[in-house]
C-alpha cells in the first residue's frame, strides 16, 4: 500500500518555500518534474485548487528559465547545461498529468516528445545520454543511456499510443535488444526501473527486470540503520534522494513496505554534510517517497474520485 502522508508533504513544502529551496530556488528539471507531479497529486487528493495554481506558476517558471527553442535545459546553474533525455521524459510525464486538468498541456507533452525524439534516438543503436543545449549534437564525452529507451517507451505509451506510434516502435526495438542483458548497479536506477516496470508488468522486459532489479536491491540493503547503499561495494556511501527514488519504485511494486518506512525514518534525521542537505532534489523526492500519488498507476488510491479540470485560461 502506497504512503499517503499528505500532512508531512504540505509541511515540508512550506519549509522549503520559507528557506527558498523550492519552488522559489534555482530551477532543475528533474526536481521540477517531480514537483509538478507532486502538486497535481495533491490536487487530485484534496480538490484544493491552490495546487493547480502552483502547478501553473511552476510550469511557467520552468519554461521561462529552462525552455529552449527545442527541449529544456538540465538546470539553471552554469554546470547544468545540455539536455538529458531521462529528465525530459520525466517532464513529459508531469505535463501529461497536469494536462488532465489544464487544457493544452497534454498536447504540449506530445509536441515536446516529437520534438526531442529524433535528436536523441539513433534507431537500432540507442538513446544518446546527453545532448548539447541546442540539441545540435551529442554532448562531448557521453554515449548512450542504459535506461533511456525504457523511459521513452513507457512515457510515450502512457501519453499517446497512436500519435507516437513510430516513436514507440523505435523505443520498443531498443528495449527488446537490451533487456535480457541489462544490468543496473546503482540504487536510483534500480528504483526508477521498478517504477517503469509497474506500468506494463506483464510484458517480458518488465517481468525480467522487475526480478533482476529486486535481486540487486537486496544486495544493497543495510538493515541497521536502514538504507540502500549507492552500489555494491559502497556500503557506507548513501544518498537520501536516491533512496527516495528506490522508495518510489518499491511502492510502485508494493514491495518491502517495512524498508520504505525504515529508510524514510533514517533519512529524516540524516545529514550528509554536503550540498545535498539543502538541495531541492533531496526534499522534493522526500515528498514523493512519503506521498507517491500520481507516480503510481492508480494514484495510490483507486477509490479517489478525480476533481474536474480547470477551465481554459483566458
Amino acid at each position: 500500500m502506497a504512503l499517503q502522508q499528505l500532512n508531512y508533504v504540505i509541511t515540508r513544502l512550506r519549509w522549503m518555500e520559507e528557506r527558498e529551496i523550492w519552488p522559489n530556488g534555482l530551477r532543475y528539471l528533474w526536481t521540477d518534474a517531480f514537483g509538478l507531479v507532486l502538486y497535481v497529486s495533491l490536487y487530485r487528493a484534496t480538490g484544493d485548487a491552490i495546487w493547480l495554481s502552483r502547478s501553473q506558476t511552476l510550469v511557467d517558471a520552468v519554461y521561462r528559465v529552462l525552455g529552449r527553442k527545442r527541449g529544456l535545459r538540465i538546470g539553471e546553474e552554469p554546470d547544468r547545461d545540455g539536455q538529458y533525455f531521462h529528465y525530459l521524459s520525466k517532464w513529459i510525464y508531469a505535463l501529461m498529468l497536469y494536462g488532465e486538468y489544464a487544457p493544452g498541456y497534454r498536447d504540449e507533452a506530445i509536441r515536446l516528445a516529437k520534438q526531442i525524439h529524433p535528436q536523441f534516438v539513433v534507431p537500432s543503436r540507442g538513446v544518446i545520454w546527453k545532448m548539447r543545449e541546442d540539441l545540435s549534437a551529442p554532448y562531448p564525452g557521453f554515449g548512450y543511456g542504459a535506461l533511456d529507451a525504457f523511459d521513452g517507451y513507457v512515457v510515450y505509451r502512457l501519453l499517446d499510443e497512436d500519435g507516437l506510434a513510430r516513436e514507440i516502435a523505435e523505443m520498443e526495438a531498443l528495449i527488446l535488444e537490451s533487456y535480457r542483458w541489462l544490468y543496473i548497479d546503482q540504487d536510483l536506477g534500480l528504483g526508477m526501473m521498478l517504477w517503469l516496470c509497474h506500468f506494463f508488468p506483464d510484458e517480458p522486459w518488465a517481468t525480467r527486470l522487475n526480478q533482476t532489479c529486486t535481486q540487486s536491491l537486496e544486495t544493497l540493503w543495510t538493515d541497521k540503520p536502514g538504507y540502500f547503499c549507492r552500489q555494491q561495494g559502497w556500503h557506507d556511501r548513501k544518498f537520501a534522494f536516491t533512496n527516495y527514488g528506490v522508495s518510489l519504485g518499491l511502492q510502485a511494486q508494493d514491495l518491502w513496505p517495512e524498508r520504505v518506512t525504515q529508510l524514510n525514518g533514517f533519512f529524516e534525521d540524516y545529514r550528509s554534510g554536503d550540498e545535498y542537505d539543502s538541495n531541492a532534489i533531496t526534499h522534493v523526492m522526500a515528498c514523493a517517497s512519503h506521498f507517491p500519488g500520481l507516480f503510481l498507476r492508480n494514484g495510490g488510491n483507486p477509490t479517489t474520485a478525480r476533481p474536474a479540470p480547470i477551465p481554459a485560461r483566458q
